[in-house]
């Protein structure tokens, strides 16, 4: 079963930048497309960012030209920087991936922007 473990969240100003990371155990990281997703307070989740097995990425228009989704095939890992945060950015990011068709999430990490 999957396993997927984020990190790297935290407070920063408004303006900056940070980047969370996705450590991903129990699967065959190389074939997976790997997704960030973010929710923010009352609101649903969504999806910011993904990227294919192949290194396609794509993003929300939220976050486009500010994110970039990266992923390290020998460290089974996905990232996120994410700079020019704004408070809107301010969430709970997830990791997923899916096997079988099942979406599988990470506990999540918190970014918070303060204005």
């Amino acid at each position: 079963q999957p396993q997927l473990v984020e990190s790297g969240g935290g407070l920063v100003q408004a303006g900056g930048s940070l980047r969370v990371s996705c450590a991903a155990r129990g699967i065959i990281f190389s074939i997976k497309d790997m997704y960030w997703y973010r929710q923010a307070p009352g609101k649903e989740r969504e999806l910011a960012a993904s990227i294919t097995s192949g290194g396609r990425t794509d993003y929300a228009d939220s976050v486009k030209g500010r994110f970039t989704i990266s992923r390290d095939n020998a460290k089974n890992t996905v990232y996120l920087q994410m700079s020019s945060l704004t408070p809107e950015d301010t969430a709970v990011y997830y990791c997923s991936t899916t096997q079988y068709g099942v979406h599988y999430w990470g506990q999540g990490t918190q970014v918070t922007v303060s204005s």
